[in-house]
């Protein structure tokens, strides 16, 4: 009967029906991995070159490791600035971790940092504008909807104004950092929720696709949410993207315990269960055309196999990355060993940039287009 009832889901959604949330809980409490995997892949396929796999040579740079929140999920930050081990980086260090990034053939980097109260707004307007100004060929991916949040708290502007005056200083997308798991009782236990209630991160990407900045969509999963919880994650960001198709990109990776509160409370997630939930994933979010696998998490051989379970891309060889490093995840690789590992899939391996150019046939290079008169009309009317 199982059987049965998710085979019929998922040729409903292969004939181009949506999968509803009721179908995508069903999918992933009784799914079989294979099947969902077959079926993600033909989605991936036709949104797609089946053919080619890309990738990017970018750095993740943590500005400051000082952060006013104590998510539980968290092992990178450090409490105040007092603290021995805290740190936040002079503009000269961040220029030589650019400029050895350039070295290494890369085109951006994705600047993040713990929520530090005792930074100006000024202070991120400066470094915007040094790394703009120094590294013109770096397209500059920074900040999280908490640092962003937070900065519209400190000056009491409406989150749109925000983000234009970081615009104006130098910042060209924001990644989906900070989503962690959107719903907010999963929030309030894993001690997110003071940081960024869901509708805070979708006010921020909200605002930043109606100014025409690229946004990703991210979830960090594994963290002792229910089904039903993930799949209202996929819904917030399927939703948004209904309304306004400024994501570039989706990326799903799970939760890394090590040296975090939430050790020896959780169970981390394995590839058999990240596998499943990125394939799922890839069925739900029918309007984002691509999907990030996560080798970084789960090591080379499990991000090749998501190469057949939707994903079209690989993300960063991870030059540097401090955050989940930090939580007991240490993959690292080169750019020869990203091309041998795409390759070895079956797959061309094509360097892209932040927004997806350098791919054949790139969606996401340009401004966020103006949402089509139809999905206003069927967001508004709460469309499924």
């Amino acid at each position: 009967m199982a059987a049965r009832r998710t085979a019929e889901i998922l040729e409903r959604t292969l004939t181009g029906e949506r999968l509803s949330p009721s179908d995508a809980v069903t999918l992933l409490e009784e799914g079989d991995l294979l099947a969902l995997g077959s079926a993600a892949d033909a989605v991936r396929r036709r949104k797609n070159d089946p053919g080619i796999a890309s990738y990017i040579i970018d750095r993740n740079i943590n500005y400051t490791n000082v952060c006013i929140y104590r998510c539980q999920f968290c092992a990178f930050y450090r409490p105040s600035s007092s603290h021995p081990e805290s740190y936040v980086l002079s503009w000269d260090q961040i220029g030589e971790k650019i400029q050895e990034t350039i070295d290494l053939g890369g085109t951006g980097v994705l600047l993040q940092g713990g929520v530090h109260a005792e930074l100006p707004f000024t202070f991120y307007e400066e470094m915007f504008r040094f790394i703009r100004s120094t590294f013109p060929s770096i397209h500059l991916h920074a900040l999280s909807a908490p640092e962003v949040y937070f900065l519209q708290k400190l000056t009491k502007s409406p989150m749109r104004d925000v983000i234009a005056r970081l615009r104006d200083a130098g910042l060209q997308s924001i990644p989906g950092g900070g989503a962690e798991i959107l719903e907010d009782s999963v929030r309030r236990r894993i001690w997110s929720l003071t940081k960024a209630p869901t509708e805070k991160w979708v006010d921020v990407h909200e605002s930043a696709h109606s100014l025409g900045m690229r946004t990703t969509a991210t979830m960090m999963f594994g963290v002792g949410e229910t089904y039903p919880q993930r799949v209202a994650h996929f819904e917030v960001v399927r939703s948004l993207q209904d309304r306004t198709g400024g994501f570039t990109a989706w990326i799903p990776w799970t939760f890394q315990r090590e040296n975090t509160a939430l050790d020896e409370k959780v169970d981390e997630a394995g590839g058999f269960e990240y596998l499943k939930t990125l394939a799922v994933s890839r069925l739900y979010l029918d309007n984002v055309r691509h999907v990030q696998g996560s080798w970084v998490t789960q090591g080379s051989k499990i991000g090749q196999v998501s190469l057949s379970f939707g994903a079209d891309d690989l993300g960063s060889i991870m030059i540097e990355e401090n955050v989940v490093y930090a939580a007991g995840a240490r993959n690292r690789m080169t750019a020869p060993e990203m091309r041998r590992l795409i390759a070895d899939a079956g797959y061309e391996p094509v360097q892209r940039r932040t927004l997806y150019d350098g791919c054949p046939d790139p969606c996401c290079a340009g401004p966020v287009p103006e949402p089509r008169a139809e999905m206003v009309r069927e967001a508004a009317g709460g469309r499924r």
